[in-house]
């Protein structure tokens, strides 16, 4: 069974750093792009930050030079560093996993980050 699991959401201040990690198991970790996306209260599910099985990574624009996303390919994780974390990026972030571009995604649970003083 595929699954993905993510962890490491929290509360932390404004300017504080969280790291994300997100489990994909029960497939073959390297075949797959992983993104995270999130979701704020009224707001649509967003693309935070993308990686393809090659490495190539794109990021949302209001989290360039702040987020830094990475895939050690003999863990099957995915990791979401987060620094100078802001209120707005108060969300719950949901990884997933694609085999292709015509593929369906799988999500996982989603982690709570709240940014708040």
């Amino acid at each position: 069974q595929v699954q993905i699991v993510e962890s490491g959401g929290g509360l932390v201040q404004p300017g504080g750093s969280l790291r994300l990690s997100c489990t994909l198991s029960g497939t073959v970790f390297t075949m797959y792009r992983m993104e995270w996306y999130r979701q704020a209260p009224g707001k649509q599910r967003e693309l935070v930050a993308g990686i393809t099985t090659v490495g190539t990574i794109t990021y949302a624009d209001s989290v360039k030079d702040r987020f830094t996303i990475s895939r050690p390919n003999a863990k099957n994780m995915v990791y979401l560093q987060m620094n100078n974390l802001k209120p707005e990026d108060t969300a719950v972030y949901y990884c997933n996993a694609q085999l292709g571009t015509q593929s369906p995604r799988i999500w996982g649970q989603g982690t709570q980050v709240t940014v708040s003083s």
